[in-house]
């Protein structure tokens, strides 16, 4: 099976939708398909060390193609009232140069996060084409789009329960919606190191009590609760708060709020953006990983985010919003422990409890660790993706 990827991605990438999308290709390939990923040629300010190549700053190996396709992009512009503007105009000429070029591309599938790029690909017969859906639209023109998509693509991906309904609701036949959380890559997770040596390799305090944040601080323009997080934990004595990504303008803010409860500086840890293939290294080094999402649509409905899985592989002990999305995977007192979403007094107790019984943190960290590795790899999931779209066009 040919299978053509096509991502208006910019290569490479901070944020965590890249290092989805290569892994997910990368498990594609190992599991059977030819795999050929478009993705969009941009304007990029993240800029790697001149020995780093991409394949290597995300740790994937390079059993796929990638092809850059043109984009009119102008979102790199000063010029805050034309971002907007510029926003739109990328994801348009990117989609129809896109779309163009795979109506003349031998493929068996067309795969895509991308709804306009599936619309404009159209029907082709013996081609399908695979929806991945991250989020459903709550209202307008985008919403009306993604119903037409929806109901015209031969399958979906939906990342949690709470996608697949809105998907449904818009006209999916239920058939096609396939429930796919996102992963791991199993390998990255196979051969940590221990706890104290993971600190001494960072320079981090071999002794405390670390609670790391892995990620972007915001998303669509959103924050992701880590406002919370440092009001909760700041007072914890012998607690330090690790923020491993960015921006780096938000990761300041959050410093300066720590500081000003009273808070020491050298508790406060911010290595600032790293390479995905070094996360692993990172969560070693932690106690505790937490997911203090606030309680939105979005959060509570469509979040798989990597962290929670990357947490679970490292065995972290997990505190989590009490939110529908996460406890899709998350179990209270088994996997993880849960407190209400935006509640700062909430989350400082349960990262007290574990503060204090580090046997159950260790206990939740293995289980939680288990599970992830047994059931939440790429290859696991990209074989059912394979599984699905080998079977030929739904009838």
């Amino acid at each position: 099976m040919k299978l053509l990827y096509i991502a208006n991605l910019r290569l490479p990438t901070e944020k965590a939708h890249g290092s989805q999308i290569l892994q997910n290709c990368e498990a594609l390939a190992e599991a059977g398909a030819e795999v050929v990923l478009w993705a969009a040629r941009r304007v990029n300010h993240l800029r790697l060390p001149k020995d780093q190549h991409f394949w290597s700053f995300y740790g994937v190996r390079r059993n796929f193609s990638i092809v850059r396709i043109p984009s009119l992009d102008l979102i790199w512009l000063p010029i805050p009232l034309l971002r907007r503007v510029a926003f739109w105009l990328q994801w348009l000429s990117f989609a129809l140069w896109a779309a163009g070029r795979a109506r003349f591309t031998a493929a068996d599938v067309i795969y895509s996060r991308d709804r306009l790029v599936l619309l404009l690909c159209g029907q082709k017969t013996g081609r399908q084409r695979a929806y991945e859906v991250h989020h459903v639209a709550e209202r307008g023109p985008g919403r009306w789009l993604q119903g037409i998509v929806a109901r015209r693509v031969d399958a979906l991906f939906a990342v949690t329960q709470g996608v697949a309904q809105e998907l449904r609701a818009l006209g999916a036949r239920a058939e096609r919606v396939h429930v796919l959380p996102d992963g791991i890559r199993a390998a990255r997770y196979e051969a940590l190191p221990e706890r104290v040596a993971a600190r001494r390799e960072l320079g981090w305090p071999e002794a405390g009590f670390i609670v790391i944040y892995v990620g972007q601080l915001q998303t669509m323009g959103m924050a992701k609760g880590v406002e919370t997080l440092v009001e909760a934990l700041a007072p914890l004595v012998g607690a330090s708060l690790a923020i491993v990504g960015g921006p780096a303008a938000a990761v300041a803010q959050h410093r300066r709020d720590w500081l000003e409860r009273g808070a020491a500086a050298e508790r406060f840890l911010a290595p600032g953006q790293v390479a995905p293939a070094r996360v692993p290294l990172y969560l070693a080094a932690s106690d505790v990983g937490v997911l203090p999402f606030p309680d939105t649509r979005h959060f509570a409905q469509f979040a798989s985010p990597l962290k929670l899985f990357e947490y679970m592989a490292a065995g972290c002990a997990i505190v989590a919003s009490d939110l529908p999305s996460l406890r899709e995977v998350l179990r209270e007192g088994e996997t993880a422990l849960f407190s209400a979403a935006g509640d700062a007094p909430a989350l400082r107790a349960a990262l007290q409890r574990l503060h204090e019984d580090r046997e159950l943190a260790a206990r939740l960290g293995r289980a939680a660790r288990a599970e992830a590795l047994r059931e939440y790899s790429w290859r696991a999931r990209a074989e059912r993706i394979c599984s699905v779209l080998g079977g030929g066009r739904s009838a």
